[in-house]
């Protein structure tokens, strides 16, 4: 998540193989993506349902910030389920479907005095991974003050709140070769989960802060009931794109910083992995990391000339040459799938630089039609919108009496009427049915 700034222009390629940068140019100069879209021309306004207490980020809030949400059903008893976030420094917090906390659990310190503490970013689930003492659902965390996958078993009725940390004591980082760079924080970003369905293998994709790289870890039995990890490879999208007039173009952001991503999803039902590059636009890949990536569609900013300026931290822009997508206001960040049945749905993509969300049709065979937008408004004074949203999950399943139609959680970077003095975040919680009427209208 970036704070509000002056326009910025938006920042697979196998490490091993540099062709495949090449590769990302046709498909970066194709044609932006045609108008479509809500009748009106206007994107059409949906309102939360409820929202979590707010989290401060600040010494007296515990340097709570919220990122990213994730949605795990109760299968005997759905109006009971329970959406599981991250709050950055304030490790992980738990709520139930009417958005009231019933657990908050601290993110570890870090190794010795002056290293970084853990820092929650990301999460996602992971339903009945075969443990030493049995099938658990799993909550899976990046931790990114500490470079490592943190693992916290579900069990909704436990005494005491349903997370239960089951990380193995050993787990080593995941991108980091020593305690000085896990300081430096290119650790630990983006995640996204995946079961491989032919051999019912869990694996964890995670992205590195900072970078373009993404890594696939399968996740490991362990002692106790433990969980750990393993690396099976990696994968490194480009940093730098050829535009159609010939020019070779690499967004703008502090030196040294490549363009990094952070929200990324995978679809069960064909083994894909969507990953959004936050300055650049949404990729497509197998999950496995064993495909050339294919660049779905393309932030506004794609292409738009910048210097970085050292003084006020900012790129100042050029002239917008016009390579870039309609849909998409960097950063993209929350990625979700709605899933519909039988390969049909949208993926969901949070265009955090116009506080909107974009839906595309989810099946390949149709290119991923854009098939709408929509904007989270506030309903009432107290219960406001989503603004610069970072995390967002979907689930189109009924749960219970709150929401038989499904439900949408999305993060708010701009929690109000809290959000002033102290910088506010929390999550918002919409009835997804309400959501794909608006597609619909």
């Amino acid at each position: 998540m970036h704070p509000r700034r002056p326009a910025r222009p938006a920042a697979a390629a196998l490490a091993l193989t540099s062709a495949l940068a090449v590769l990302a140019g046709p498909a970066a100069a194709a044609p932006a993506s045609a108008p479509g879209g809500h009748k009106s021309g206007r994107l059409p306004a949906v309102t939360p349902v409820a929202e979590t207490a707010a989290l401060f980020d600040d010494e007296q809030g515990g340097n709570a910030n919220a990122d990213d949400p994730a949605i795990w059903r109760n299968d005997a008893d759905p109006g009971r389920s329970l959406v599981v976030a991250t709050a950055k420094e304030g490790g992980l917090r738990v709520y139930d479907l009417g958005a009231r906390q019933v657990q908050a659990l601290p993110a570890p310190g870090g190794p010795g005095p002056g290293d970084s503490p853990g820092r929650f970013n990301n999460v996602d689930l992971v339903h009945r991974m075969r443990l030493s003492t049995g099938r658990a659902d799993l909550a899976v965390v990046t931790d990114r003050g500490n470079d490592r996958l943190r693992f916290y078993r579900i069990d909704r009725d436990r005494p005491g709140g349903p997370l239960t940390d089951v990380t193995a004591p050993a787990v080593p980082p995941v991108f980091s070769a020593s305690q000085g760079e896990i300081n430096d924080q290119r650790t630990a970003y983006g995640l996204a989960t995946w079961t491989d369905r032919a051999t019912g293998r869990s694996y964890a994709l995670v992205s590195r802060r900072h970078e373009t790289r993404i890594a696939l870890l399968e996740l490991t039995a362990a002692p106790g009931g433990t969980v750990g990890y393993r690396l099976v490879r990696t994968l490194d999208l480009p940093s730098s794109f050829r535009l159609p007039n010939g020019a070779s173009w690499t967004p703008c952001g502090e030196p040294g910083e490549r363009p990094q991503v952070e929200g990324m999803v995978v679809d069960p039902a064909d083994g894909t992995l969507y990953a959004g590059q936050e300055d650049v636009g949404i990729w497509r890949v197998r999950a496995d990391l064993t495909s050339a990536p294919v660049l779905v569609d393309r932030v506004r900013e794609y292409g738009v000339p910048a210097v970085y300026d050292a003084e006020t931290e900012e790129c100042t822009a050029g002239a917008d040459p016009g390579y870039g997508g309609r849909r998409l206001s960097a950063d993209v960040e929350g990625l979700t799938l709605v899933d519909e049945g039988h390969g049909d749905g949208y993926l969901m993509a949070s265009s955090q630089g116009d506080d909107t969300f974009a839906f595309y049709d989810r099946e390949r065979e149709d290119g991923h039609a854009y098939e709408g937008g929509v904007r989270i408004t506030a309903r009432t004074r107290d219960l406001d919108g989503s603004e610069e949203c970072d995390g967002a999950a979907a689930l189109n399943q009924p749960l219970g009496r709150a929401f038989p139609h499904g439900l949408l959680v999305v993060q708010d970077g701009h929690d109000g009427p809290e959000d002033g003095l102290r910088t506010a975040t929390g999550f918002k919680f919409v009835d997804l049915g309400e959501v794909l009427d608006a597609l619909d209208d």
